[in-house]
């Protein structure tokens, strides 16, 4: 006998209307998708100029490669969880509140480690760290929780 498998698309669990068009979670959402456009726009931006500075080795590392390619992929899904957020998908709400607390410690290690990357580099991710910070305290906020809370059973 065959089992019958749910696709994720049938279990998608969506935060009701209501909560959704209240005014302060209205405004915790447009703060969060602007600090991400933010987040996303330095990270592209630092990308371009480690293509540009390619030739000069001692400030563009392999490590700064890596880093760089590594936060503008983050920054990426980042705005793609944070666009389904707003439109009430729980899961992606789910996935923006952890990566976006994940990549602000990250990036605090990252600034507080003496020599792991060039000064400059450093500085650039004190620049997001400070817009992930603001992404992490409107994500996390009690509008915002009471939103996507799940309902009691």
């Amino acid at each position: 006998m065959a089992t019958r498998r749910t696709s994720p698309a049938s279990t998608l669990t969506l935060a009701p209307a209501e909560s959704l068009s209240h005014p302060r979670v209205q405004r915790a959402l447009r703060s969060t998708k602007r600090l991400i456009a933010c987040y996303v726009a330095l990270s592209v931006g630092t990308l371009a100029a480690v293509v540009v500075l390619r030739d000069h080795h001692d400030i563009v590392t392999g490590a700064v490669w890596v880093r760089t390619s590594i936060v503008v992929a983050a920054s990426l899904l980042m705005a793609s969880f944070a666009a389904r957020t707003a439109r009430g998908h729980s899961r992606s709400y789910l996935r923006l509140r952890l990566s976006s607390a994940a990549m602000a410690v990250a990036i605090a290690v990252i600034v507080a480690l003496p020599g792991t990357f060039p000064a400059w580099l450093k500085a650039e991710q004190a620049a997001c760290g400070v817009l992930l910070l603001g992404v992490v305290l409107a994500v996390n906020g009690k509008q915002m929780r009471s939103a996507f809370a799940k309902p009691a059973l």
